[in-house]
Order: structure tokens, then sequence, then C-alpha cells
């Protein structure tokens, strides 16, 4: 199998509640909206987010984001009105904290997850 690109999909009740909450967790709205029941965000060249409006599998998904620096992220979370944690370790090096979408959602930031 040769992937091009991982999508990861977030449905959620309400589109409008949801994206307002997701464009506070990346501190950006979303690059696009083709349809009105989704947004996108290109997290990197091979990594999209899509919130999708489902009510039926709201609150079913764990979206996992790797970043460089946990603590950084975290006090810009604070900053735009969001808290994750506590933080916790896994292995030698990885630590990671999570925090709940709206609708249930979970979301893990990880640092260091491949030693």
């Amino acid at each position: 199998m040769n992937v091009a690109r991982v999508l990861m999909v977030a449905p959620v009740r309400t589109l409008d509640t949801a994206v307002a909450w997701y464009e506070r967790l990346l501190g950006r709205p979303a690059d696009t909206r083709p349809m009105p029941s989704l947004a996108d965000w290109h997290l990197t060249s091979g990594g999209w987010l899509q919130v999708f409006e489902d009510p039926g599998r709201a609150g079913s998904t764990l979206l996992n984001l790797e970043v460089s620096d946990l603590d950084a992220e975290l006090a810009g979370l604070a900053g735009r009105g969001l808290s994750a944690g506590p933080v916790q370790t896994g292995g030698v090096r990885t630590r990671f904290a999570a925090l709940d979408d709206p609708d249930g959602n979970r979301v893990t930031l990880l640092e260091n997850p491949v030693a």
C-alpha cells in the first residue's frame, strides 16, 4: 500500500460549534470549507484534520497530534481558553496531555512519541 496522505475525521453534532472549538485548538481558521457539513485543516503536507457533521457518530474519535514542545503548546491552549491535562508520561521519553472537544472527541497532544 502506498499512502499519499493521512486524514483524521472528527464527527461532531453541530459543525459551527465544533469549528469554533477547533479554531481555538489549532490557533487558526479552517483551511477549507468544501461543503456545508465539513471543515478541513491541513496540518502537515501529508496530514489533514476534518471536522464533519455526523451526530450519530459524534464523540467517538481519538485524535493524536505530535508536537515538538508540549509545554509551549499547553501554554498556547491556555491563552486561547482551552486546558488539557494532566501531563502524563509513557515509555522512556513520551509526554502527553489530552482534552475533549465539545462532543467528547479526545484530542491528545504527544511530545517525543518515537525514541
